[in-house]
């Protein structure tokens, strides 16, 4: 199974399957503050089981850990139900950050999260280590667009829990999704808009000159 395909089918076992339990245990009769409980620790199965297979956990192992580890700590800390679902936005907030922080370190988040799905399939067929290595271009292109995610988070969060404070609880699960599906169509988008113009795409573009002049 391709990078890609675990990643579009761990983010529908995360996203999808907590919100149609919340809505079958609402259906249930069950409360909205222990339905919210029992669906906020769905998502961590997944990375358990990376956890599991792996047994050394890459920085991405690492990153989704210690995120889980978050929103568990939280679920159980608070009983608000309104909280609870806030929480997926300051989960956000906390990765909006960290993809912050990385940018001014090693290989940031962005570089590291986007290799898994384009290494080998756009520009040279250089290693990105390679890449990295030999071109500041080509940092600096992974510095910028980990900013733009890390904002994208942010900005993601802030309406997040703005909605979850607003809107009648039962509406909000299911609006979680829509807002999943649109905001990673914007994210694309923006990256895009920098990414492209950037060449990073290209293997020809200027980004790539030292390569060819090596």
């Amino acid at each position: 199974m391709s990078a890609r395909t675990r990643g579009l089918l761990t983010l529908a076992v995360d996203v999808g399957v907590p919100i149609g339990l919340y809505y079958l245990l609402r259906a249930a009769d069950v409360g909205s503050y222990a339905a919210l409980l029992i669906c906020s620790f769905i998502p961590g199965l997944s990375v358990v089981s990376d956890l599991v297979r792996r047994r050394r956990p890459d920085r991405i192992g690492l990153f989704m850990t210690t995120m889980m580890l978050i929103g568990a700590a939280v679920s159980l800390l608070v009983d608000d139900p309104r909280l609870l679902l806030a929480k997926d936005g300051w989960f956000m907030a906390v990765g909006g950050l960290w993809f912050l922080a990385s940018a001014r370190g090693g290989k940031p988040l962005g570089f590291v999260f986007t290799r898994l799905l384009l290494e080998g399939r756009v520009g040279p067929r250089e290693s990105w280590d390679v890449l990295w290595e030999r071109l500041p271009g080509f940092r600096r292109v992974w510095r910028v667009a980990t900013v733009i995610y890390g904002l994208g988070l942010i900005v993601d969060a802030g309406v997040r829990v703005v909605i979850a404070h607003t809107l009648p609880i039962d509406v909000v699960p299911g609006l979680s999704a829509v807002q999943y599906a649109v905001w990673l169509v914007l994210m694309q988008v923006a990256l895009n808009l920098y990414l492209v113009p950037s060449g990073v795409y290209n293997p020809y573009s200027k980004l790539y000159a030292g390569l060819r002049h090596a």
